[in-house]
């Protein structure tokens, strides 16, 4: 083992120890004394705190579920009007963040909002209000976060569908099953692995979700964390909120991992896998399944998107007032130094972990990626925690200037965060790509004369070009709808869309809100119909 100690191995172990810094800041600052805050708001708003949190995940794990599962179920099996259209359409909610679906619900339904004026023009005056529904609270969060988080769900059950062989299918009919109980007594539980990943995707971004939740006034841990931050300046307090929602996180890859034991479903026969067929709908069927996906992709998408196209067009002196070309600057400023520095340290720390084949390397490799599964609020807010700590023990015992101003409000600080919370996209991504390089590439490039370096510079880079463009894209995507980390650690007056979005929004300006709102998803629209090419082509090989 001690022969495979190199630079690569010592590299990969720093930058490994490195991501895990934060984590291991909430877990020790647990046991730090608090201010009287803390015992104010235990004896108060703690249960609330961890009720909302408990109440909000569960009722976004059954819509996520439904909407996710069943849309991904018709455009796996079935053949009707636009279904191709759809198995694409679909994941393009991933470009309407939670916090801005929330805008566009409340726009809409407002008081003397967009629903009002479209009944004052077809009807005529009229009290419409009393009978406009009103989606605010924890209904309009739920919402606002299921219709945003569902495409999680969709693609991979629409990927395990699509694996599914037309045997199980076959098995169905053999037994006398209808669809329906086909469905749910074979089908439904070979995706199950699936199903599980996808809602615990959605179970930690619903965790995570700060944006949206604030919005409509409910008191979650993601809340109380950040004002616990920046209303009561008590980082003790906020680290000690953060514990308590790691539990939550913790908890959620604990069942995961139970649900997935002993899931493994196989179909031996002799004639092997026949590939699955899809049956082509007629009549009611085909239009009710038209219309469920229709009905998922215009709430999920079109909605959001025509609410803050039509706040643009009514309100246009907010574009001209709108400082576009800054913010798109600072938002691809942002998006380029942090995709840069993700993929040059994951190439290294994959790289590192291929030469070495050390267990302490793979391990702490493994407990790093685990930042994408702690929120952003939290690492945030743990990041702050430690350089305070390094600051005032260690910097200042050595007679140094403060570094606060160096890593805490600056582009710095924020990337550093930026690439704690996305490391595990690249690293990952940058591992897939490794898994197809046979590892006897590398030892015919030895023993051609390639050293180390030139083997990880000529052969592995350019065979892993794909794999680097697709992470480039996930990572920009991540932080153009990034919000708590840049809201907490982004210098003074260093705006993006999001954050412009949100500020807005919280003066209760909704129509200033949807330029920076538009702007937000139109480009991470773009980004993702990019991806999906990729997803949906990996899907279906």
């Amino acid at each position: 083992m001690l022969k495979n100690l190199n630079i690569w191995f010592f590299i990969s172990i720093i930058i490994s120890s490195f991501v895990l810094i934060p984590i291991l800041t909430v877990f020790s600052s647990f046991f730090d004394d608090t201010s009287e805050y803390y015992e104010l708001l235990k004896n108060t708003f703690l249960i609330e705190y961890i009720f909302n949190s408990s109440v909000l995940l569960l009722s976004v794990l059954v819509l996520t579920f439904l909407l996710g599962t069943g849309s991904a179920y018709l455009v796996s099996f079935y053949e009707f009007p636009l279904s191709n259209f759809f198995k694409w359409a679909l994941i393009l909610s991933f470009a309407v963040p939670p916090y801005i679906y929330a805008y566009s619900l409340t726009a809409f339904f407002e008081n003397y909002g967009t629903a009002y004026a479209i009944l004052k023009n077809v009807f005529g005056d009229g009290s419409y209000n009393q009978s406009i529904p009103k989606f605010d609270g924890m209904f309009g969060a739920i919402l606002s976060i299921s219709f945003s988080l569902f495409a999680y769900v969709f693609i991979l059950t629409r990927a395990s569908f699509l694996y599914q062989s037309q045997n199980l299918i076959d098995l169905g009919k053999n037994l006398g099953f209808s669809k329906f109980k086909s469905f749910y007594k074979i089908i439904l539980p070979s995706a199950r692995p699936a199903i599980v990943a996808g809602l615990s995707l959605v179970a930690m971004e619903t965790l995570a979700e700060f944006g949206a939740v604030d919005f409509f006034s409910i008191n979650t841990l993601t809340t109380g964390i950040y004002n616990s931050w920046i209303a009561f300046d008590d980082l003790a307090f906020a680290n000690r909120l953060s514990f308590f929602l790691l539990l939550f996180i913790f908890a959620l890859f604990i069942l995961e991992n139970l649900s997935r034991k002993n899931a493994k479903y196989h179909f031996n026969t002799r004639e092997g896998l026949k590939q699955k067929e899809k049956l082509k709908l007629y009549g009611t069927k085909s239009y009710l399944a038209f219309m469920f996906c229709f009905i998922i992709f215009f709430l999920s998408f079109l909605f959001p998107l025509s609410q803050m196209l039509y706040w643009t067009i009514k309100f246009p002196e907010n574009f001209f007032d709108l400082k576009v070309f800054e913010l798109l600057i600072n938002t691809i400023y942002l998006v380029t130094i942090s995709s840069f520095i993700l993929i040059s340290f994951s190439l290294i720390s994959n790289y590192g972990n291929r030469v070495s084949k050390n267990k302490i390397l793979n391990t702490l490799s493994t407990l790093s990626i685990s930042g994408y599964a702690i929120p952003g609020v939290i690492l945030a807010i743990a990041f702050i925690t430690f350089i305070a700590w390094f600051d005032e023990s260690v910097i200042k015992s050595l007679g140094i200037l403060s570094i606060k101003k160096i890593f805490i409000g600056s582009i710095f600080g924020l990337v550093i965060v930026y690439f704690i919370r996305f490391y595990s996209l690249a690293f990952n991504g940058i591992k897939s790509g490794y898994e197809k390089i046979n590892i006897s590439v590398d030892e015919s490039s030895y023993l051609l004369g390639y050293s180390k370096r030139k083997t990880f510079m000529n052969i592995h880079i350019p065979f892993l070009r794909n794999s680097l463009l697709f992470i480039v894209i996930l990572i920009s995507l991540e932080i153009i709808r990034e919000l708590p980390i840049t809201l907490i650690l982004r210098p003074f007056n260093f705006e993006t869309f999001a954050t412009t979005a949100y500020i807005s929004a919280s003066e209760d300006l909704l129509e200033a809100a949807a330029v920076p709102s538009l702007f937000l998803i139109l480009i991470a629209a773009f980004f993702i119909i990019i991806s999906s090419k990729y997803i949906l082509r990996d899907n279906e090989k």
